[in-house]
């Protein structure tokens, strides 16, 4: 199992913590994704594309790198 992480910037409040934990867990190869203000670590086989695409698609006006 591979270990990835994100870096967020413009994550304000829980709320869109949690929105974007929910989005990378729905994702096919995420087995957990533990999620902050400031990023997130995610395990599983799932593409870092694919997880940037899912965050990115709340419009939560984040940057994701």
């Amino acid at each position: 199992m591979a270990q990835q992480s994100l870096t967020f910037r413009g994550v304000k409040d829980a709320e869109q913590v949690n929105r974007i934990t929910t989005a990378l867990m729905m994702l096919d190869g995420v087995d957990s994704a533990e999620v902050g203000r400031h990023g997130a670590e995610i395990d599983g086989c799932a593409r870092r594309d694919a997880l940037i695409r899912a965050i990115e698609s709340l419009n939560l006006g984040i940057k994701v790198s």
